[in-house]
């Protein structure tokens, strides 16, 4: 740590930079011919009164009537501020202390603007920064630190403007808050971390739900095309069937007409409707029906006397007919 490095009489000049160089403790004696270092500016006094500020390189001085009245380091000097108290908006008291990073600006106002500089600095700074804590709730405390110490920095570069002291930069090092807040803060941390897991694990499954219900979908129109398509496979085949049915029955309409239209046609008519009877007649007798019949229709040759009688009617018109059945089915 940096201390007194800042406004203090040539005659101490040990204690100013006895952390950075060795020097003597007697003040630089004034021969006539003064050689200031780099970065350095040396105030001088005649007769008690500022003179002159000597820059850096080889200066000439009166012996005896000047002296070198105090020494400014114009590098950028760390001061550290110590720990202090601060109450936050939301009635919160913090611990906290920082550093400062500043230089000398202008070296007659570092050594005439105020006395022990760097005490007032520390003061201004602890003040500030109390100050700027009073605004905010605690969580912008360490949300905020940034903004924060660009605040602090700003208000230190006006107040230090008078005595020549430029506030470069300002960082908040260390923040303690009491131990029920640290408890406080570490469950609202694990109520945090659960209430994101939660939140993953319900948006995984609600993706999984929804990859269930597309594949679901996806399976319920695969099955239904499939369905539709064997409707549609099956609606041909019936229709295919269909057609050979028909096709096959007007072509047995056409062999009967034929038939019936040759010499021995009719006996064979009579003799195929008697077999139909007789077998239709068996079919009855098996089951216990109450079925009414014409009083005749035991009479098996006199009804296929009738039948044959019926089919000698028509059969010269049989064959147009059927013909005409053919020819409307085939139009179809």
């Amino acid at each position: 740590m940096i201390r007194n490095v800042i406004g203090r009489p040539a005659y101490r000049l040990s204690r100013v930079y006895a952390s950075s160089r060795d020097y003597t403790s007697r003040a630089p004696i004034n021969i006539g011919i003064l050689i200031v270092p780099e970065k350095e500016a040396w105030v001088i006094e005649r007769l008690g009164k500022f003179h002159r500020t000597l820059e850096p390189g080889l200066n000439f001085c009166i012996p005896i009537l000047d002296r070198v009245a105090y020494v400014q380091s114009l590098k950028e000097v760390a001061i550290e501020i110590p720990d202090q108290s601060a109450i936050t908006s939301d009635n919160v008291v913090l611990q906290l202390n920082g550093v400062l990073f500043l230089k000398v600006k202008n070296p007659y106002l570092a050594s005439y603007g105020v006395s022990e500089a760097e005490f007032a600095i520390t003061q201004l700074a602890q003040t500030i920064m109390r100050s700027e804590i009073g605004k905010i709730i605690l969580d912008n405390v360490f949300k905020e630190r940034e903004a924060l110490n660009f605040q602090i920095v700003q208000a230190l570069g006006k107040a230090s403007e008078p005595w020549g002291i430029e506030c470069l930069r300002y960082e908040i090092r260390d923040v303690q808050v009491p131990q029920k807040i640290k408890e406080a803060m570490q469950m609202q941390v694990e109520a945090e971390r659960k209430k994101r897991a939660s939140i993953l694990e319900s948006e995984g499954q609600r993706e999984a739900a929804i990859n269930r219900a597309e594949g679901l979908k996806r399976s319920q129109v695969l099955e239904s095309e499939g369905h539709q398509i064997q409707i549609v496979n099956k609606a041909s085949g019936e229709a295919e069937a269909i057609q050979r049915l028909a096709e096959a029955r007007a072509q047995s309409i056409q062999t009967i007409a034929r038939a019936i239209g040759t010499k021995r046609g009719a006996d064979a008519v009579q003799l195929t409707v008697a077999e139909q009877y007789i077998e239709a007649f068996s079919a009855l007798a098996k089951t216990t029906n109450t079925v009414l019949l014409p009083s005749h229709s035991g009479d098996v040759a006199s009804m296929v006397t009738q039948v044959s009688l019926i089919n000698l009617g028509i059969c010269p018109h049989f064959l147009q007919c059927q013909n005409d059945v053919s020819s409307i089915y085939y139009s179809l």
